[in-house]
């Protein structure tokens, strides 16, 4: 990545989460690059309604994936989700929290800051 990448306040991305260590990059930010089919963008608190929601629509992000060096996750986890899988839950009432400061820019192609906010957890 040429340059540090945005957040959706328009500062630099903050880290989202090391334990598990997350990222399309796996270095702890949401960054991305026109590789990323998925956009992990959104730096979310993983809670179960939402996991339980993820694998419903067939995208296990429970169970360990030692393969893939993924040890699954669990309510709590900051992980960077794919920004379409992110709005779809929203639309299903199950998001979870989102660290804006954490989210890249890129996420506002596929859903509005003001739902973005309606779930935040950092703002005050």
């Amino acid at each position: 990545m040429p340059e540090v990448q945005k957040n959706v306040l328009g500062t630099d991305i903050e880290i989202c989460g090391k334990d598990p260590i997350t990222g399309y990059y796996r270095d702890g930010c949401c960054n991305t690059d026109t590789n990323d089919f998925g956009s992990h963008t959104v730096c979310a608190v993983v809670d179960k309604k939402f996991l339980e929601f993820s694998r419903s629509k067939g995208n296990d992000l429970v169970t360990p994936r030692p393969e893939f060096g993924f040890g699954g996750l669990k309510e709590g986890d900051h992980w960077c989700l794919c920004a379409m899988r992110w709005e779809e839950a929203r639309l299903a009432g199950c998001a979870p929290r989102v660290k804006l400061a954490a989210t890249n820019q890129k996420t506002l192609k596929y859903t509005s800051l003001d739902h973005l906010k309606e779930h935040q957890i950092d703002l005050n």
